[in-house]
């Protein structure tokens, strides 16, 4: 109770602009002083606001969500930080931008960086085997600690099995190495030479740096991750079943499947759900300031010391053989052009969170709807980075060379090939 007590308070004295604070605290045993780039404390130009306020209209429609919550932070020009919406079809409550969300699998960047920190403390080694930290995965001999931050483990996901029982039973408690087990079943592929999204692996490194550690997941992720940013609404909760905060939280949905369609009219809310069905591989909740620092901060590799070797995002693989060559993965993240993050789902949400670790350029998105999966909320920010990349400079400021490869118009068009529920939602 004291810590949900002393958090929420420390939220309440955050500033506006969290994105421009100097950060000083402690990762393990190595000291993080991050300073991110100078944040023009303005809004981004109106015909750009409205521009991007009908991309999420548009997402929101697609997706069948009832509210959303975006953070859009160009440094040199402005921010743009909003919620739109209510709470759910019939429920006429307004969405805030101080409420929290789960943020999916951006939870794998966090257990990555407990992966990382533990290294440079010297304590687990990112070659060790698999099943030298967890048991029951003597075939995994020649996986490391490192395959599984970095997909190469060739494991299978878990995620196909499991989504009814997530979805129809959110607040049952799940054991990990049970969730593993789903993507355990499944052919591997090739270890060590391709990228293949695995949230087993995800929720086997958790296990092994649990083992490793002596301590939970959970504190692994205060102490490397929330501590040293400050991030007071960003954990990954215990297995009880509870919403994301207990502060204002926005509500999860998703719309039941009848007869091959999607029920649009009547919404299931899953806000109350166990943190254990996502674990280290998506189960972390935030807040939308939280999220776009911590994705900031991330993709400058703030959490590691100046020169520290591996570099994570070094050797990056493509997504698949039809993927654009401009978007990779390693590292626990995703690469789109030269920002780093990730998107994905969890019952009742959909989040994706993206920064240009040169620039700060920085965006960040959540859905309070699941039942498109993951591809709306990635889509709306890319779309939102693309038209916010072209914002001017402020006065005083220069804009950088900075671009990316796709148009807003190419993932606009997207959405609307998603279409989940045939007319906008009400509210």
């Amino acid at each position: 109770m004291h810590v949900l007590s002393s958090r929420r308070l420390r939220a309440a004295a955050a500033s506006a602009v969290a994105l421009a604070l100097l950060l000083t605290g402690c990762s393990g045993d190595t000291d993080v002083t991050y300073t991110p780039p100078p944040q023009v404390d303005g809004a981004l130009p109106e015909d750009m606001v409205a521009q991007m306020q009908d991309a999420v209209n548009s997402a929101m429609a697609a997706s069948g969500s009832s509210g959303a919550i975006v953070g859009v932070w160009v440094p040199w020009s402005g921010q743009w930080v909003a919620a739109t919406g209510t709470q759910a079809q019939g429920d006429e409550t307004p969405v805030t931008t101080e409420m929290a969300f789960r943020v999916a699998d951006v939870t794998r960047l966090m257990t990555c960086d407990v992966l990382y920190g533990m290294a440079d403390d010297g304590l687990v080694e990112l070659d060790a085997s698999v099943p030298d930290y967890v048991s029951g995965v003597a075939d995994l001999d020649d996986i490391t600690l490192l395959d599984l931050c970095n997909g190469t483990s060739g494991i299978g996901s878990s995620e196909a099995t499991l989504k009814s029982a997530w979805l129809n039973t959110p607040e049952r408690r799940w054991i990990p190495l049970e969730l593993a087990g789903y993507g355990l079943g499944r052919a591997p592929s090739t270890p060590h030479t391709a990228w293949r999204d695995s949230d087993a692996g995800y929720i086997l490194l958790g296990l092994a740096l649990e083992r490793a550690s002596g301590m939970s997941a959970s504190e692994l992720i205060d102490k490397y991750v929330a501590d040293p940013l400050d991030l007071v609404q960003t954990r990954l909760p215990g297995d009880k079943a509870a919403p994301a905060s207990d502060g204002p939280v926005l509500r999860g949905n998703y719309h039941p499947v009848i007869e091959g369609g999607y029920n649009c009219t009547a919404p299931v809310d899953v806000t109350v759900a166990s943190a254990s069905m996502g674990f280290t591989d998506s189960g972390a909740v935030s807040t939308i300031e939280e999220l776009g620092r911590y994705v900031q901060a991330e993709a400058a590799q703030a959490l590691r010391a100046e020169g520290a070797e591996p570099a994570r995002y070094g050797a990056p693989l493509p997504v698949s053989s039809k993927a654009p060559s401009w978007y990779q993965a390693t590292g626990g993240a995703l690469l789109v052009g030269s920002m780093i993050g990730q998107h994905g789902w969890t019952p009742g949400y959909a989040t994706s969170a993206y920064s240009d670790p040169a620039t700060g350029f920085t965006v960040a998105v959540t859905l309070n709807n699941s039942s498109s999966g993951s591809s709306i909320a990635a889509y709306l920010a890319w779309e939102l980075a693309a038209i916010a990349s072209k914002a001017p400079a402020a006065e005083g400021q220069t804009a950088p060379e900075f671009g990316l490869p796709f148009t807003a118009e190419q993932y606009h068009d997207a959405i609307a090939g998603i279409v989940t529920c045939a007319s906008p939602p009400a509210g």
